[in-house]
């Protein structure tokens, strides 16, 4: 689910190709798109409150052999929403779920790189401030 979230539209539509899908998905609930309220917290760790609503757009569909898939994500993309729940619902098959996950590959690689390249250009402003000495004569 979490890789779905994080794929692009066109990268949901490239596994949903490469994986196959039986027959043309159920639409239990059509990808409708609404609002959600974020919170947050003080500090982290202290008193909730409510940071402001974010746009969120959410499917669930059934295939003809009965598993259901949903899929949540931020946006209004109606057609990721429901590739995102079928290939949720095709994951759901034991026999489909190694090649679905060999299907979103891709996004994990392009996910860690995304994340490694970020963690570099934060480290190349970390500042370390260590005193080589005190100077309390």
């Amino acid at each position: 689910m979490a890789l779905c979230g994080a794929a692009r539209a066109e990268e949901l539509r490239d596994a949903l190709a490469e994986v196959g899908t039986p027959g043309e998905p159920e639409d239990l609930r059509p990808p409708e798109t609404g609002l959600v309220m974020t919170r947050g917290r003080i500090g982290g760790d202290g008193r909730p409150f409510n940071l402001g609503e974010a746009t969120v757009t959410r499917a669930a569909v059934r295939l003809a052999s009965g598993e259901t898939g949903f899929a949540y994500h931020l946006g209004r993309d109606r057609a990721k929403a429901r590739l995102a729940a079928t290939l949720d619902a095709l994951w759901q098959r034991p026999e489909l779920r190694a090649p679905v996950e060999a299907a979103l590959a891709p996004v994990a690689a392009r996910r860690t790189a995304e994340r490694e390249a970020e963690a570099r250009r934060i480290a190349a402003t970390r500042v370390n401030f260590f005193t080589m000495a005190r100077g309390e004569d």
